[in-house]
């Protein structure tokens, strides 16, 4: 069984940024894609961003170009860093490990007009 901590989540202001971690127990964190979710009350859980364990990356349109998702496989780490968030953005983020479909507890971002 993988573990996934979320951190890093917060409130913050409309234009400013924060950086999402999240760390995995195990050792197949290298050769697994990661992702980044978020969820917003009575709203689908919807993708974000993902990372292939080669890293090689997409994202939703609504994010592109604000945010990026990158991984440090010596740390089991992947992250996700939010600049010029909106209050749109303001979610629980969640981390994924699609391919043995782990959830993280969920980190929530508030980001004030």
């Amino acid at each position: 069984q993988v573990q996934l901590v979320e951190s890093g989540g917060g409130l913050v202001q409309a234009g400013g940024s924060l950086r999402l971690s999240c760390a995995a127990s195990g050792s197949i964190f290298r050769i697994n894609p990661m992702g980044w979710y978020r969820q917003t009350p009575g709203k689908q859980r919807e993708l974000v961003a993902h990372i292939t364990s080669a890293g090689s990356t997409n994202y939703a349109d609504s994010v592109k170009g604000r945010f990026t998702i990158s991984r440090d496989n010596g740390k089991n780490t992947v992250y996700l860093q939010m600049n010029d968030l909106k209050p749109e953005d303001t979610a629980v983020y969640y981390c994924h490990m699609p391919l043995r479909d782990y959830w993280g507890q969920g980190t929530q971002v508030t980001v004030s007009s």
